[in-house]
């Protein structure tokens, strides 16, 4: 099947009954003369391009392999602003679309990743997009005379592209959802509430996100300025286009630093609220009314940093535990062992506190919003240190996507995770997309376990 887009021909590939366009390029490839620049169009091409494998993704460190989650190695290049297109047929008219932003603490991460393919949304009548785009300091470094936020001008670049092109594929470009898991989350409720987004999306679904996942622009230029003093450059773009990309990663800090106190403190890198590009903090715009006409799906996973918390904390007395989950604002009756209410505790302020913030905002919204948990706990025990996997960041995923057979979901949920669930929850979001209502009362939070 080849399918003509704005910038020439591309060929795909089935994937089980459905067609696959890989790699496609929605903007032009952002190094050389395009390097901290904003995204610009890519370059036409004569005949038809090949779009039979993933492309690269954007300049990252490796992910430590801790034997949790998919096993994914992401092979990075400069041709990494790409989307993958996942389409019942080519040749409908008029078909639902779901766009996907990964997660990954703006630093990791690519549209490739095994538990989010979109091919069976296709098999159930969506045209699923997944989204690559620039991270980490390639994306989001506030240098002197460069936009702050080229990452998501990216975004905006996808659903731009998306816009004009979608049709092409069998979708609707008037009848767009964006999605995204964890930062993908915390980039869609920004996307929510940025003036140049406006009438590119109808719906939108943030899953273990956050609407304050951002920085000032004062912290973002002073970040700038000390990564140029330590590579002894100046903090401007010339200087920093002709560094390569394996300095920058040199001195890119982890995707999370390990600071507990909130959700910022927790992420290094995020976008910027620059008074343009993205207004202000979106919890404060969405309390005031910013995309309230959106229909909304918001929630996460009941315990989605208890393992890696445990591990952090194992041997903690009573007695400090008790302080730390003060600290954090959490209390338990009754007060379970010392590692797990630093567990619960932390899970509760950087992510379920998120959540209910971000659905507190909405109350006065126009369109409807609706709540979920996900509560199904993996039985095995992390091969990483701190007990049972449970229900724990990003294994709602596979449930989503419906890929429990995908690599990686044996080893953190068991050989039999409950296809059900993953049927429920498929669903639910599917009839989201299409429909604008999951399949339960807006307002009521609905248990998934």
């Amino acid at each position: 099947m080849i399918v003509k887009t704005s910038s020439g021909r591309v060929s795909g590939i089935r994937v089980e009954n459905v067609h696959a366009f890989l790699g496609v390029p929605f903007a032009a490839p952002p190094f050389g003369e395009h390097r901290f620049r904003p995204p610009a169009p890519p370059e036409p091409w004569e005949g038809v391009r090949p779009a039979v494998e993933h492309g690269p993704a954007a300049p990252q460190r490796p992910a430590q392999d801790i034997g949790l989650f998919a096993p994914d190695v992401f092979r990075y290049g400069a041709d990494c602003l790409n989307l993958d297109i996942h389409t019942p047929d080519p040749g409908a008219a008029g078909l639902p679309v779901l766009v996907w932003f990964h997660g990954g603490a703006f630093s990791v991460g690519a549209n490739s990743a095994a538990w989010q393919r979109g091919h069976r949304f296709a098999r159930d009548g969506v045209v699923c997009v997944a989204v690559n785009y620039r991270l980490g300091f390639e994306g989001f470094l506030a240098l002197d005379d460069v936009p702050a936020n080229l990452g998501v001008l990216d975004w905006l670049a996808a659903l731009r592209w998306v816009r004009a092109n979608i049709a092409a594929f069998g979708g609707n470009p008037a009848d767009v959802t964006i999605a995204g898991q964890s930062a993908g989350g915390a980039a869609v409720a920004t996307l929510m509430t940025m003036p140049d987004a406006a009438g590119l999306f109808r719906r939108a679904i943030v899953m273990s996100g956050s609407a304050t996942l951002v920085t000032s622009l004062a912290e973002a230029r002073a970040q700038a300025k000390e990564l140029a003093a330590v590579l002894g450059v100046r903090p401007v773009r010339e200087d920093f286009a002709a560094l390569p990309p394996e300095r920058l990663l040199a001195e890119q800090p982890p995707p999370t630093t390990g600071q507990l106190g909130s959700l910022g403190e927790s992420v290094a890198i995020k976008p910027v609220v620059d008074g343009q590009v993205v207004p202000g903090v979106p919890l404060e715009a969405i309390a005031a009314g910013i995309g309230g006409h959106l229909r909304l799906l918001a929630g996460n996973t009941s315990q989605e940093a208890d393992v890696f918390v445990r591990r952090m904390v194992e041997g903690i007395d009573q007695g400090t535990a008790r302080e730390a989950a003060e600290a954090l604002g959490f209390s338990s009756d009754p007060e379970p062992p010392p590692a797990e209410l630093v567990a619960r505790a932390v899970t509760h302020r950087l992510f379920i506190r998120e959540t209910r913030l971000l659905l507190r905002a909405r109350s006065a919204a126009i369109a409807p919003t609706y709540a979920y948990e996900f509560r199904w706990e993996s039985p095995l025990e992390s091969p990483a240190g701190g007990g049972r996997v449970g229900a724990v960041h990003n294994l709602d995923l596979p449930f989503v996507f419906d890929v429990l057979d995908a690599p990686g979901v044996a080893r953190t949920a068991g050989h039999r995770p409950p296809q059900a669930l993953a049927h429920e929850m498929h669903g639910a979001w599917v009839r989201f997309v299409r429909d604008g209502d999951p399949g339960w009362p807006a307002g009521v939070k609905r248990i998934l376990r």
